[in-house]
Parts: structure tokens; C-alpha cells; sequence
């Protein structure tokens, strides 16, 4: 069983490999069946919008596009803080907070977007897998957005 300590541990490695765009080493923390989502609520709307839901391989696509793409110039930084683990019996289901802040290559920070990460991980012979992550915003406004997990 995997102690509280790892668990966060593995979660900041998640975010640090995004914010240093690792890309093969944040899939690398991943189980082939991982599911990624993007969900905000609408109160114009009255109702949750799903703005990414991709499997495993269809972020690997995504992820091998992003240098072909338009993206914002400087650096994204995450800053997570777990809230609640939640332990089944294989699974556990982590409930933390984060900010995201992108830093121009002028130094210029702002905050790109604040929310919660409902992460769902297992523990096997091989390691430690993410099996699905949902980043539910509460920033609505992304400007241009990214094509990078936020």
C-alpha cells in the first residue's frame, strides 16, 4: 500500500513533468488505459462542458503535435496541494487543488488558471500509474489556452 508521502510525491512528479514539457515522461506515468479530461462549469449554461476528454493515445498524439503548434512563449509552473486520498481496493482517488501560472520569457507571471485535479492512481508490480486525471476548472477565460495538460 502505497503511504501518503508517495502519493504526493507522485502527483508533483506528474506536474513537474508538464512543467518542464517532459511529455514522454508524464505518459510514462500513465497506464495505457488512462483517460485525461478538461471540465468547467457553465452557470450561463447551468450545466458541466467537457473542453478535452482524450485517451492515452489520443494525448500521445496530441502531446507529439505540440512543437508543430502555436504556443504561448515562456513557461507554465503548477503548483498543486493535495486535499483528500481516498483509498479503494486497488485504486485510489486523490483530490488536490492547483494553480496554474504561466511566466512570459519577458518574467512577467500571471495566472493562467485555478481548479481542482480529480486523479484516480494504482499501485502495481511495475510502479505507479495514473489512471485518469480530470482538471475541473474554475477559470473559464484560458485567452489563447494550450494544447499542453494543464
Amino acid at each position: 500500500m502505497l503511504e501518503y508521502e508517495e502519493i504526493v510525491n507522485f502527483i508533483q512528479k506528474s506536474c513537474w513533468m508538464l512543467d518542464e514539457e517532459d511529455f514522454d515522461g508524464f505518459l510514462s506515468l500513465c497506464s495505457k488505459d488512462f483517460q485525461y479530461k478538461i471540465t468547467a462549469f457553465s452557470p450561463e449554461l447551468n450545466k458541466e462542458m467537457i473542453w478535452m476528454d482524450e485517451d492515452y493515445e489520443g494525448l500521445k498524439n496530441l502531446l507529439g503535435m505540440v512543437p508543430e503548434h502555436l504556443t504561448r512563449l515562456g513557461k507554465f509552473t503548477r503548483h498543486v496541494t493535495i486535499g483528500q486520498t481516498l483509498r479503494g481496493n486497488e485504486e485510489i482517488i486523490i483530490k488536490s487543488s492547483f494553480i496554474a501560472v504561466h511566466t512570459d520569457l519577458n518574467g512577467k507571471s500571471n495566472i493562467f488558471g485555478v481548479g481542482r485535479y480529480n486523479d484516480k492512481i494504482i499501485s502495481r508490480d511495475k510502479g505507479v500509474f495514473l489512471l485518469s486525471r480530470e482538471a475541473h476548472l474554475e477559470t473559464r477565460d484560458l485567452g489563447i489556452g494550450s494544447h499542453v495538460p494543464i
